[in-house]
């Protein structure tokens, strides 16, 4: 059971890690650690989200807290609903990408705010397991209903700026994303696929970050006249891209168009995630912006925009964070940036990334290893000649090319991201990388 308990969600198998008993007894150590009388519960399409959702609102109102429940819905819309409702917490019912029979929860303080291991969840965790929750009020907790939909979708539509007719496709993958192109079905004409809410996830996995998932998607593209297509992840709150050819656009190229969009609105910091192209960060500076590098992970972003007050803040895995949206994803948002700009532009998605394609870019790379700490020892002292930083594991940048190196919480794994200046000199330095990375 204690392993359901993760670094930014509470997540696992239903009847096996999570059953009733034990949502129930979240919910009492949900409120009775943030001492919260007012908390939104949205669900996902799973299965067992309506029953987690009566064992959870059980526990909610027995503490004496009030549950407004905003039904099936996308993660941001339910981050949305907290902040838009003044609630003082939050809670999301999904697995995201994960397979069918998994569930969890996804919790937050007021205006959105995420609570992580280091937050909140651990010390949930320990009321959970120690049965130590404040006495139960005489009168329990309400529980009502609240439809947000219609204000997501009038929040997203102030941010349209379409100059032309739009076309997308969407994976929905059968899951949030089905509810999440509700708030564009109105701004562009979206040709939505496995668009049925369907918790078994019948046609693939809800989870654009591996490619394989995208090949129906870009099948499709392929196959019709669309601007570009995209692919929701299971609640919704990442979203990949392909251009109108049907290839992949890297998630760092997204994140840097809506930073130039952004900023010819208005100038300020945007946050770009530490594993993204140099070519990020030059951009926003080219636009008048202020770049910041942050780690990986949803509450450690969130946690800096809302201390930079930034604009925007864009992840390498599709997570795309909105001042507008409490700092919290919206890929409804993301999508819409990325066809408001090609409405404005002559040309097509494929034809406006190109430019940015200045450097040669690793994927992440993944190394099994005994000693992870002892790797990046080995690494310090390899490359002292190079900038290094901690933000998230060890980053090196050098005059031609950059790294970074980050240990799994969860297993005996590093993952390796780099860049160069050329495909040879890439090849060289991933050979090299892996080899210290690598060796017994």
């Amino acid at each position: 059971m204690a392993g359901i308990f993760k670094a930014y969600d509470i997540r696992g198998v239903v009847g096996k890690d999570l059953d009733e008993d034990l949502a129930c007894k979240i919910g009492r150590a949900f409120v009775s650690f943030l001492n919260c009388r007012r908390v939104v519960v949205g669900q996902d399409m799973r299965s067992s989200s309506a029953t987690m959702f009566q064992a959870l609102a059980r526990g909610l109102t027995r503490q004496g807290a009030d549950v407004i429940r905003v039904g099936v819905c996308s993660t941001p819309m339910s981050y949305y609903a907290n902040g838009k409702l003044g609630a003082d917490a939050s809670i999301m019912i999904t697995a995201s990408h994960n397979p069918g029979e998994w569930n969890g929860f996804k919790l937050c303080r007021e205006q959105a705010i995420p609570i992580s291991g280091a937050t909140g969840i651990q010390e949930i965790e320990r009321r959970v397991m120690q049965s130590d929750f404040t006495p139960s009020p005489a009168a329990p907790g309400t529980i009502s209903s609240y439809d947000i939909l219609p204000e997501y979708v009038e929040h997203v539509k102030q941010l349209a700026a379409l100059q032309r007719p739009v076309t997308i496709a969407a994976d929905c993958a059968n899951a949030m994303g089905c509810v999440e192109v509700k708030a564009l079905a109105d701004l562009m004409r979206v040709d939505a696929m496995y668009d049925t809410l369907d918790g078994t996830f019948p046609h693939h996995e809800a989870n654009p970050l591996k490619t394989e998932t995208l090949t129906d998607l870009q099948q499709k593209v392929r196959a019709g006249d669309y601007d570009f297509g995209a692919a929701f992840d299971g609640d919704a709150d990442r979203v990949g891209f392909v251009d109108e050819t049907g290839a992949i656009v890297p998630m760092d190229m997204i994140t840097l168009l809506i930073a130039q969009s952004i900023l010819k609105k208005q100038k300020g910091i945007i946050l770009y995630d530490l594993r993204s192209s140099w070519t990020v960060r030059e951009v926003i500076l080219e636009n008048g912006g202020t770049p910041q590098m942050c780690r990986v992970g949803h509450a450690f972003i969130k946690q800096q925009m809302r201390a930079a007050h930034a604009l925007f803040a864009g992840e390498l895995s599709g997570h795309y964070y909105f001042q507008e949206n409490y700092f919290t994803e919206s890929s409804a948002m993301a999508v819409l940036y990325i066809a408001n700009l090609l409405s404005q532009s002559r040309e097509p998605l494929s034809a406006m990334i190109k430019p940015f394609h200045r450097y040669f870019k690793s994927s992440e790379i993944n190394s099994e290893v005994k000693d992870p700490p002892a790797v990046l020892a080995r690494l310090r002292e390899k490359f002292c000649d190079g900038r290094q930083f901690e933000l998230d594991g060890l980053s090196v940048e050098l005059a031609d090319w950059w790294f970074n190196v980050r240990c799994s919480n969860t297993e005996p794994l590093v993952r390796l991201n780099l860049e160069a200046k050329t495909q040879a000199q890439l090849d060289q330095h991933t050979q090299e990388l892996l080899a210290l990375i690598r060796a017994p």
